[in-house]
């Protein structure tokens, strides 16, 4: 009986889905959630015995999340009332949400339970903004559940504006959602949403994520291993998360799941809240560890001695944007050009240059003064890939500039590299060779991977490791004589380390 009420919904949402206009969906970030992935979001959240469970669902589509929710109310706690108010935006979609929202109420009534429900077209966010409520008002709902929209919000986007302005920056539409749908929830009321993963780590949603760990406690995570199967009819190829928490509820363990996609066999980890959230992290990185293995790795890297600071060095970003540096772009160098480094100039440890790659390879040296500030002096650096493709084995892919074998001269990093610094110059040769290899070596990409979601390298992200001491760093080093290590064989010499802790 619940199988046919989810049918029926997942049969408006192929429809709806196959009538969208590619440049109304890419603004509005219409992604609507297949039946399979709307069951998952709609078994995470607890579900009462009894009483009137008020829910709301924005961003609703077709209503897909509702009905999963419904069905599985019928199926697991039939004393329930429920209780919907469902938020759409488009009014071309409102029409079969009321259709699903209306085949909700039939179904129910026919098992003997009592759905009341209503279809609200407008915007979300500006229903809020108006009166910082919704029907009912604020903190009224027991239950808040979304797929909410994908969206850059730039800085002066007046909606982003306004929010900050009375509860947090929010530089994306979805974090925005995510915000108001908090604050909707009375306390003790939970919230479910299908979401980037992007929020749980880095400085672009450090503001945001530092409240909602205020504002919520995670009960339950659930992470895809598959980028592509999860919205496969829609195009989307975010590394989403499925998570559920409890305003204004006291942390403690967190239940971690994961599967291929929607279809795939789930595998359940639980794991107390300081390990997924760690006390003394400033930036309240959320970190998702799979099993004991990943766990058992947390507490090695914890163990770890030395930050950054400790071994001398920082990192930054490479200084050239080439569309903003055109004039000094050269395919090929001539006399008193200088390197110009890009990802594709690394191959195994190493930077190769000049490349056959499809980017300058040179940095013209001008009458212009002004080139200099994107020059680095002459030295031994260590770059890493700020974005790795996603049929790379590893998130960071790390390799050494060194005069020894590249030449002698000052040397340009385009920016979407992370470049190793002293302080803006060189480091000793022993101690990049020896970074190299341990940013390359499985451990490190194993336990990047618990707290970062996406293929996005960030600099702030390679501060937040912990590293061996300069000592080891320098052993490491002498390992390498420049040739070519295999995987297995950095492996294995990143392990000792790690088995000395």
């Amino acid at each position: 009986m619940t199988d046919s009420l989810v049918a029926r919904t997942e049969a408006r949402r192929v429809r709806a889905s196959a009538e969208l206009v590619g440049a109304d969906q890419d603004r509005l970030g219409q992604y609507f959630t297949p039946c399979e992935a709307a069951d998952l979001v709609a078994s995470l959240p607890r579900l009462p015995i009894d009483g009137t469970l008020r829910i709301l669902d924005v961003g609703a589509g077709v209503g897909s999340l509702t009905a999963s929710l419904v069905a599985r109310i019928i199926r697991e706690a039939p004393g329930l009332s429920v209780a919907v108010t469902a938020v759409e935006i488009d009014p071309e979609l409102v029409i079969p949400l009321k259709e699903t929202l209306a085949d909700m109420e039939s179904l129910a009534t026919a098992a003997g339970i009592s759905v009341v429900a209503q279809a609200v077209q407008g915007d979300f966010l500006d229903l809020c903004l108006e009166s910082f409520g919704l029907t009912g008002g604020v903190g009224q709902f027991d239950l808040v559940i979304m797929n909410p929209p994908y969206s850059k919000l730039p800085a002066q986007e007046p909606r982003r504006v306004a929010l900050k302005r009375v509860l947090v920056d929010t530089p994306n539409l979805y974090a925005a959602f995510l915000a108001l749908g908090v604050v909707a929830l009375r306390d003790g009321g939970q919230i479910v949403a299908i979401t980037p993963r992007s929020f749980m780590n880095g400085t672009y949603f450090e503001t945001f994520r530092k409240w909602l760990l205020k504002s919520i406690a995670l009960n339950r995570v659930h992470i895809f291993e598959s980028r592509a199967s999860v919205f496969s009819d829609t195009r989307v190829l975010q590394e989403n998360v499925v998570f559920c928490g409890t305003r204004g509820a006291n942390p403690s363990l967190v239940t971690i799941t994961s599967s291929h996609d929607h279809n795939g066999k789930i595998t359940e980890f639980v794991r107390p809240y300081a390990q997924v959230v760690l006390p003394a992290d400033p930036r309240r990185f959320i970190r998702i560890g799979l099993n004991e293995a990943d766990s058992a790795l947390a507490d090695k890297f914890a163990s770890l001695p030395a930050r950054l600071p400790d071994l001398g060095l920082k990192v930054s970003t490479g200084r050239v944007v080439d569309f903003r540096s055109r004039k000094n772009l050269r395919d090929m160098p001539k006399d008193g050009d200088r390197p110009l480094i890009y990802p594709g100039n690394l191959r195994g440890g190493r930077v190769v240059w000049p490349a056959s790659i499809r980017k300058p390879q040179a940095f013209a040296i001008t009458s212009d003064e002004d080139f200099r500030k994107f020059l680095v002096p002459e030295g031994v650096y260590v770059v890493v890939k700020r974005f790795s493709a996603k049929e790379e084995r590893r998130r960071i892919v790390a390799a050494v500039w060194d005069p020894k074998f590249n030449g002698p001269g000052e040397v340009a990093f385009e920016n979407h590299l992370n470049v190793f610094h002293m302080n803006g110059a060189g480091m000793e040769r022993q101690l990049a060779l020896g970074l190299v290899l341990w940013l390359n070596g499985s451990p490190v990409d194993r336990f990047f991977r618990t707290f970062s979601g996406h293929t996005q390298v960030n600099a702030t992200d390679l501060k937040s490791l912990s590293y061996p001491s300069i000592e080891k760093l320098r052993v490491l080093g002498q390992n390498d004589s420049g040739t070519t290590f295999e995987q297995a064989e950095i492996d294995e010499l990143c392990a000792i380390i790690l088995r000395d802790l």
